[in-house]
Order: structure tokens, then sequence, then C-alpha cells
């Protein structure tokens, strides 16, 4: 390995250490409004403050877990990354800023989450950042000098997940009674994708085998 090579391996290193402090302090944005919101608990009404701000645990919940999925699906497409690359890098900073921005339609959900414009910042700013992740993965999968394994990131899943977005906001947008409930629906975007994928793999095979 060359001194060249070991430095953009290190300048990687380096990049993806930041990218992960970022996704680690958006997500500990969101408990902020909890925090502040706790301090109003002084007569020892805990279970009604609790009733009084159930659409902000709602949303600190959500976005928790979708934080943590994207910056999970993140890393699984990174994970075969050895050299630094132009487009990666300015996706991924991309990437970031969305996961930054989370924190900022997840205070409005608390306030106005039925304001149509809340849901589709919301919900859209999600949809976006796994784009964003679905474009990487492409970018990566097809650049195999800048990755140390033959196995490209999958970008169906998560384009799969944008979709997942997409067909949520419609839901929650036409019954507004569904509330966020309708994001439940993403649960199922990783399962469906990889059994659709499996049986259109087990159809190709044996085509390929009789040829």
């Amino acid at each position: 390995m060359t001194e060249t090579l070991r430095e953009r391996e290190r300048d990687l290193d380096r990049f993806l250490t930041f990218i992960d402090a970022v996704v680690a302090i958006a997500i500990t944005l969101l408990v902020l409004p909890l925090v502040e919101v706790a301090g109003e608990a002084r007569n020892g009404h805990v279970g009604d403050l609790l009733r009084d701000n159930e659409s902000l645990l709602l949303g600190f919940a959500l976005s928790f877990v979708v934080i943590a999925q994207l910056w999970a699906n993140q890393h699984r497409i990174v994970s075969g990354l050895v050299v630094q690359d132009r487009t990666v890098t300015r996706l991924m900073l991309a990437w970031a800023f969305t996961i930054v921005l989370l924190p900022l339609p997840t205070a409005l959900v608390a306030v106005a989450g039925s304001d149509p414009v809340t849901k589709v910042f919301y919900i859209g700013t999600m949809a976006v950042s796994s784009a964003l992740l679905g474009a990487m993965a492409w970018v990566i999968g097809r650049n195999r000098s800048i990755r140390d394994t033959d196995d490209r990131p999958n970008a169906a899943l998560s384009l799969a997940t944008v979709l997942g977005f997409l067909v949520a906001l419609a839901i929650t947008l036409a019954l507004p009674e569904t509330s966020y409930f309708p994001l439940l629906v993403l649960l199922l975007t990783d399962p469906v994708t990889r059994l659709l994928q499996r049986a259109l793999a087990g159809r190709r095979g044996p085509t390929h085998m009789g040829e």
C-alpha cells in the first residue's frame, strides 16, 4: 500500500468519524424540547404532563427511530468504502444536512403537527435523506475502485424507503386522523424489498442455467 493511499484512507476515516459525530449530535438535540417540558412538572403531575405533550413524545420517538435507521443504512452502504470519492463526499454532506435539519420539523410536530406543511417538511426531509442514501449506494456500487469488496451496496433498499415515506405522506395528508402512524409502513420496506429481490433472483437463476 502506497503512502498516498494510506493518507486517503485516513482522510476517509476522519470524514466518516465526523459524519458519525454529526448524527450523534442531531439525535441528541431531539431530546432538548423534552428536557424543557420536564421543568414544568413541579407539582408532581407527571402523568398530566406526559398526556399534554403526547405529540412531542411521538415526534421524538419517531425521529429517534428514523435517524437511527438512516444511520444504520448509511453505515451499511459505506461499509466497503476504502477510498474517499468526491461525489460520495458531497452526497454524504448533503445527507448529514438532512439529519441536522430533522430536529426542526420534529419540534414543529409538537406545536403544529396537523398542519399539512409540517407533515410535508417532516416526512419530506426523511424522504430526501433516504434518496441521498440511494444515490450514494449507486455511486459506490458502480465504482469498484473505491471498494474493497465485490459486493455492491443495495440501492434498492434506500429507494424503497423513499417510496415508503412518500406513501406515508400521501396517507397522512389524505387521512389527517391517522396522524403520523402511516410512517409505520416503513417497517415493511426492507423485508418486502429483500423478498422481491430474492424472488427475482430465483427466477433469473434457472433461466441463466438453461442457457
